[in-house]
């Protein structure tokens, strides 16, 4: 299929972009680009999420891009609201935004500087969305919405928010139902060694899934401190009905096999975040924050073989876990002279999970067991296990502005840490790391500024690699093993950004240079008891360095006569080098694409209370895509572009209707999986799998009014 390329030259044509005035300018300050709430009024903007939307050059600030590190402290989100993040993993900021009604809204700030009063570290920009003051102001705002999936499923779904303001008080609360329904075909052939057909599969997949969360925040001034609280509490119960069709072509007369699964996802999950923030009369500042989450899961996968009109069951998997997460940070913050200050404090997290995998077929020995599906209970390693880390992680930042066109960031974390398993295995082992962080800000003009940041960071282990789980995406593979040894992933991050505000608010040009420097590398790694019992797991396999490219641009487009449209394109270009464990040569980073592109589309016809655009993503063709290799077999991403489209009308009383065709170029997610006989560094080939995911386009109509 040919791909469009003009999304990789639209850089090109805006950089050459005049520096044409346009009806409404933003309001510069020393750390901030402002937009008042008139700058929207021509758009009729229902909701926050409305009026972020037509910002220039916003994705900048939405879409950070880091090191992955963990816990409260670092750039832990990128959305505050009146000057406040919002203490919450799964409740946060950004969630709040179409939630919030426009007529709340006072101003929008991108903040592009840093400061001892800026609630969020990071090395990008910061949102700001600031509500009005009012003594006493309410609003209610109400979405209906139905998908239509490619099976004709039509899906609906609901949500309800109630947010103001009484005094002091501030306060939102919300439900939802979202609709999660899907409907995918996967078709599948494969061929021997020498190209000859052996098997084609087709197969297709109903999810019936809806997503219920209801979440409430509030917050409380009083003269000199504030106090927050935001819950969540959400359910999803996810029956899954699967039919595989098997046709055998290694036989002179091709042969088929029928194949249906009944399983079925459940998962509870719950949050309480808050904050307490005392000011002083001397500026100074003492805050204290806290999270605790806790969020059970379980899925069930059942095969069964049908002969005609009967049926009976050959597999059995149950996997079960709980992640429960509790953590507080305090800190105290102080000025040094007009030009400088520090924070320093304490943050103490607790993470457990508990997991558990069983395993039944129909071909074992012994008594058969209800836990296992009424088959024969196998035995698997590392099935029963719970994983517990208590981390300490203590930190000073220092804020210099340095004068009044330079800002200095420093900081320094020692964060020290004990995780143990116990179960089916039990270990325990000790962790200590340091993590600096320079980040250097400089305004050559008022609209050009250069970053520069230098950070060490650690990621968060995924506790489910600790031990045994399923792998749903291979058929001949039940189960993963699990690895106790495994170690965090240390990134040494090095950026530069040098970012350009046209002139009148045309636009925003930003590019980045980025080199990473990561040590313990996470992929898969060689656990095999012996030659003849191949196996593999989440594990360390070494050093890697990754260095690339980001630019990005948006630009209204009034100077091309066509007014209040926004366009937007960003492209990475990137490689990686890191020893593959399996095949001893060099090799890119798992899931390290040479390049991608993306571009959005927005167009606001006011005369007519009309808004349509699109967005298009495409990313590196064969002989650049990447590959997975295991100790067994290699996989091959084979990318395919991704166009979605919307149109939206506001109509009579304020109702705004829109229409979303996502996936409207109907994208696969294909892949060429080669198996081979012993491991994968022999090379004797088996069989090649070309497969195809087909979940077709997604109809979605939305009804939305704010009271």
């Amino acid at each position: 299929m040919k791909r469009p390329t003009a999304i990789s030259l639209g850089l090109l044509a805006i950089i050459s972009l005049p520096a044409l005035a346009t009806a409404q300018e933003e309001q510069h300050t020393d750390l901030s680009v402002v937009y008042e709430a008139d700058y929207f009024s021509e758009f009729s903007p229902v909701s926050a999420n409305d009026m972020i939307s037509r910002i220039p050059g916003i994705g900048l600030a939405l879409n950070q891009r880091g090191g992955g590190g963990r816990g409260l402290g670092g750039g832990a989100g990128e959305i505050l609201i009146n000057g406040q993040r919002i203490t919450g993993k799964s409740n946060e900021g950004r969630n709040q935004l179409s939630r919030i009604s426009a007529a709340d809204v006072d101003y929008i700030e991108i903040i592009r500087g840093t400061s001892e009063e800026i609630d969020v570290r990071g090395g990008g920009q910061v949102v700001n969305v600031v509500l009005r003051e009012a003594q006493s102001r309410s609003s209610i705002a109400t979405e209906i919405n139905a998908d239509r999936v490619q099976d004709g499923k039509i899906a609906p779904g609901a949500k309800l928010s109630y947010s103001g303001q009484s005094g002091n008080l501030n306060y939102l609360f919300h439900i939802q139902g979202d609709p999660k329904y899907n409907y995918e075909v996967t078709r599948e052939s494969s061929v021997d060694s020498e190209g000859n057909p052996t098997e084609l599969r087709f197969q297709d997949n109903t999810r019936d899934q809806t997503d219920y969360e209801t979440s409430f925040n509030l917050g409380y001034q009083f003269e000199n401190s504030l106090v927050q609280l935001n819950g969540l509490y959400g359910t999803i119960s996810a029956p899954n009905d699967l039919s595989r069709g098997i046709t055998d072509l290694t036989e002179p007369t091709p042969t088929i096999a029928t194949e249906r699964e009944g399983n079925h996802w459940d998962r509870d999950n719950w949050e309480i975040g808050g904050d307490y923030e005392y000011s002083f009369a001397n500026r100074s500042k003492l805050r204290f924050l806290f999270i605790v989450n806790d969020r059970d899961a379980a899925y069930t996968r059942e095969r069964y073989q049908v002969d005609g009109s009967e049926e009976y069951k050959d597999l059995f998997l149950f996997t079960g876990s709980r992640d429960r997460e509790r953590i507080a940070r305090s800190s105290y913050t102080f000025s040094l002279g007009s030009a400088q200050a520090i924070e320093a404090g304490v943050e103490r997290a607790q993470t457990i999970r508990d997991s558990e995998l069983r395993l039944g077929n129909d071909n074992g020995e012994g008594a058969t067991s209800s836990i296992h599906g009424g088959l024969y209970p196998v035995a698997v390693d590392n099935a029963v296990s719970t994983v517990e880390e208590m981390r300490n992680e203590y930190f000073a930042i220092h804020n210099w502005q340095l004068n009044d066109k330079m800002s200095l960031e420093t900081s320094l974390v020692y964060e020290d840490s004990t995780i143990t398993q116990s179960g089916d295995i039990g270990k325990s082992r000790d962790f200590g790391f340091f993590k600096p962080k320079v980040d250097y800000r400089y305004n050559l003009t008022e609209t050009l500024q250069l970053r520069a940041t230098i950070e060490k960071s650690v990621s968060q282990l995924s506790f489910s690699d600790f031990s045994a789980t399923t792998d749903n995406s291979d058929d001949d593979q039940d189960t993963i093993l699990g690895n106790p040894n495994i170690r965090q992933e240390q990134n040494w991050n090095y950026n530069v950004n040098l970012e350009y505000r046209l002139p009148n608010n045309i636009g925003v040009l930003n590019s980045e240079v980025y080199y990473r420097d990561i040590t313990d590398v996470i992929d898969r790694i060689d656990v095999s008891p012996s030659p003849d019992d191949l196996q593999s797991a989440r594990g360390n396999i070494g050093d890697a360095t990754r260095y690339g490219l980001n630019l990005d641009a948006s630009t209204q487009l009034a100077y091309l006569g066509v007014p209040n449209a926004l366009f937007s394109v960003h492209l990475n270009i990137a490689d990686s080098k890191v020893m593959d464990p399996f095949l001893h040569i060099e090799r890119r980073l798992d899931r390290n694409r040479r390049w991608n592109a993306r571009s959005d589309f927005r167009h606001d016809v006011n005369r007519f209370d009309l808004s349509y655009g699109f967005n298009y993503a495409t990313q590196a063709l064969e002989g650049s895509n990447y590959s997975r290799i295991d100790i067994f077999d290699i996989e091959r991403e084979l990318p395919e572009y991704a166009l979605n489209l919307f149109v939206e009308k506001r109509a009579f009383g304020g109702v705004t209707f829109r229409f979303d065709m996502m996936n409207a170029s109907d994208r696969g997610w294909c892949r060429e999986r080669t198996r081979f006989i012993g491991a994968t560094i022999d090379g004797v080939v088996e069989e090649v799998e070309n497969s195809c995911r087909q979940p077709g386009p997604k109809y979605s109509l939305k009804i939305r009014q704010t009271f």
